[in-house]
């Protein structure tokens, strides 16, 4: 039985105050649910994020990591140094990571290799811009930066992979992914994987969704066979609307 999950990207928002607060609502909206709950504060919250929790059934996770142990990278922070504050999981190649800081497909790599070195679970992300999308290379794109990033891997680290398809074309544009979109494209995720590893670990690897899961969509998206749960960003700095999606299970 494959993981459902949904975990919120918090992004570049909230200072300690404003998490605390956050963490507070979250407590307070907390039940037990059918899904792995996970939210990933600043680098500077995570700490004060995973005390707060430690108690609860929601994972504090990073949003990004070196891949190297230490050195001269300023600005950086390393899987080492999340483990030791209790960061167990971490999210890489994020759409905005890739855009706006340059990351390719051969740096995510080695800092999918270095989590999995560090015995982290790592929530991969990938997809298509909208001029993929409407030049119908959206499956090439895709297909591309699974393999390029995690066909290295062998069949016993994808019990640490989480995958997060994010069709970038539906984020802020206005323009709409439905429902069947994101299961088509699951669907072809899996078959990718199913190619090179198999059956059983192409059908026990959780994929999620993120584009731009709201309380009054998540239902319908989450009961696709093939999408195991949601990266939620903007609608999980409410409280309150993220666990209607996590509740939409």
């Amino acid at each position: 039985m494959r993981k459902q999950i949904v975990a919120g990207n918090w992004k570049m928002n909230n200072d300690l105050t404003e998490t605390e607060v956050l963490i507070a609502e979250l407590k307070r909206q907390n039940k037990t649910s059918n899904a792995e709950v996970m939210i990933a504060p600043v680098f500077t919250n995570l700490y004060h994020a995973y005390e707060a929790l430690r108690k609860d059934n929601i994972e504090v996770v990073a949003q990004n990591m070196h891949y190297d142990n230490n050195g001269a990278y300023t600005g950086e922070v390393s899987a080492n140094m999340l483990k030791c504050v209790g960061v167990n999981t971490v999210i890489l190649g994020h759409s905005e990571r890739r855009a706006y800081f340059n990351e390719n497909d051969e740096a995510l790599a080695k800092k999918v290799d270095a989590a999995l070195d560090h015995d982290m679970r790592v929530i991969f992300c990938f997809g298509e811009e909208l001029n993929d999308r409407k030049s119908d290379n959206h499956f090439n794109i895709v297909e591309s930066q699974i393999k390029n990033a995690l066909f290295h891997l062998e069949d016993k680290d994808w019990n640490s992979i989480v995958l997060a398809y994010e069709p970038v074309w539906a984020i802020g544009t206005g323009e709409t992914a439905t429902p069947e979109q994101a299961q088509e494209m699951h669907a072809f995720i899996r078959q990718t994987i199913e190619e090179k590893y198999g059956n059983n670990i192409a059908q026990s690897v959780s994929i999620l969704y993120g584009g731009s899961v709201k309380p009054n969509n998540a239902k319908e998206i989450f009961t696709k066979p093939d999408v195991d749960g949601g990266l939620i960003g903007g609608a999980s700095l409410k409280a309150e609307d993220f666990f209607a999606i996590v509740n939409a299970f």
